[in-house]
């Protein structure tokens, strides 16, 4: 039996930030640019994502920077830590890519960082990977997630084809994180203030209440994973929709911080989509 080659590490993109913005209390967005995004390739996708790497406190990488020789030359808990985060846009023109992070205080490692960096600062990053944009032949639209998918959310209703049914829900924590978004003529988003409520009791509702209407619909669903769990057996089991019309997964888990999140999340969403499709609606 023939060796499977090695897996060759991913090469980093290498630029340095330009500028970051609060765009509200919770969410700040670091603008990022340099030659080094020459190779970028995005904008196919509205959930584009990357991966921005993270030196561990103490550590240095010999130039330039490569991560396969990291991988081969350092221990594993020297590694660049890695968060991945959607691409709120991309200008190929000017090399700009910007990411639009939750602050939470010092909890987590990205929000803490993207709070504190400043420009001229260097920012690592691999990918970018993605797979969902607005299908311009769908009859309606669905966006719903809580605030991590609100970029994906924002990007797909700037994208949205003119004209189009799109019914978008956002949970966030309060009126103070609703964002200014330019959306098609007609469409406005629903922002749903969770306030002291658990996470997703005010999405699951907005969702399971809306009457669909008529005709083929593209749904993209990501948020917390519980949350996610439930509107998939929902759009699946009592509303009919097609898996092949669905981009949904959890993008965090209640109880868990992202490394452990992470290392399960494939498995888990795989589990979660086979005992749905295998159970017989109600």
């Amino acid at each position: 039996m023939a060796e499977r080659p090695a897996r060759t590490a991913p090469k980093a993109h290498e630029g340095e930030v330009l500028r970051t913005e609060w765009i509200t209390p919770h969410m700040v967005r670091v603008v990022i640019g340099g030659e080094g995004l020459a190779g970028i390739r995005a904008g196919e996708f509205t959930d584009h994502y990357v991966k921005v790497l993270f030196t561990p406190e103490g550590v240095s990488y010999p130039e330039p920077f490569d991560v396969e020789r990291i991988r081969a030359e350092f221990p594993r808990d020297q590694w660049p830590a890695n968060r991945t985060y959607t691409v709120r846009s991309w200008d190929p023109g000017t090399r700009e890519l910007a990411i639009d992070f939750v602050v939470h205080g010092d909890e987590g490692l990205a929000g803490p960082w993207a709070a504190r960096v400043k420009p001229g600062e260097t920012v690592r990053l691999l990918g970018p990977g993605g797979g969902y944009a607005p299908d311009p032949a769908a009859d309606w639209h669905l966006l719903a997630g809580d605030e991590s998918a609100l970029p994906a959310i924002a990007a797909s209703l700037e994208r949205a084809p003119e004209g189009a049914v799109v019914h978008a829900f956002v949970e966030i924590p309060g009126p103070e994180e609703e964002q200014k978004i330019a959306t098609p003529d007609g469409v406005e988003i629903t922002w749903l203030h969770r306030g002291s409520r658990p996470v997703g009791e005010a999405l699951l509702a907005a969702v399971r209440g809306l009457e669909f209407p008529p005709g083929d619909v593209l749904a993209f669903v990501h948020g917390e994973a519980g949350v996610v769990k439930e509107l998939r057996r929902h759009l699946r089991l009592e509303r009919n929709v097609p898996r092949e019309r669905l981009s949904i997964s959890g993008y965090w888990r209640l109880g868990q911080n992202d490394e452990a999140w992470r290392a399960v999340k494939r498995e888990w969403n795989e589990r979660v989509e086979r005992e749905q499709e295998e159970r017989p609606a109600a």
